[in-house]
């Protein structure tokens, strides 16, 4: 299968995009790190060994727009509208329910390099430095 930049996402690509998502260190490290290209080119890599041929910058902003999307529901929900409704809903909700909506602080700015984990990187020990 051929995936170019003008290609829509099939079904098959953005489940495996979910499953590489779900993935636990996946999560931890694309939760709250703005300078994320290295781990997007991980996930492409990833998706790359279950036949989806996409590049970081496609994952990414797959990425984002799901999560927009996600969101955008859960609000409507939240607000009573239960007529929006989105395909991967259920799995999004999986993946994202435990991630805090808080904006971030101009100290978490851009702190973390795309190879780090958060578990390497305490914000304590960096306001004490």
């Amino acid at each position: 299968m051929e995936s170019g930049a003008g290609k829509h996402w099939t079904e098959e690509e953005v489940k495996a995009l979910l499953s590489v998502w779900s993935e636990k260190n996946i999560r931890k490290q694309l939760h709250g790190t703005l300078r994320n290209k290295g781990i997007f080119i991980y996930i492409a890599k990833r998706l790359q060994e279950l036949g989806v041929c996409r590049d970081w910058k496609q994952c990414r902003a797959k990425y984002k727009n799901l999560k927009y999307e996600y969101r955008t529901v859960k609000y409507a929900h939240n607000s009573g509208d239960v007529t929006k409704t989105m395909k991967f809903f259920h799995d999004l909700d999986a993946i994202l329910r435990y991630e805090p909506v808080t904006q971030l602080t101009a100290e978490e700015n851009g702190r973390c390099s795309a190879t780090e984990t958060q578990l390497n990187t305490s914000p304590t020990t960096e306001s004490a430095q």
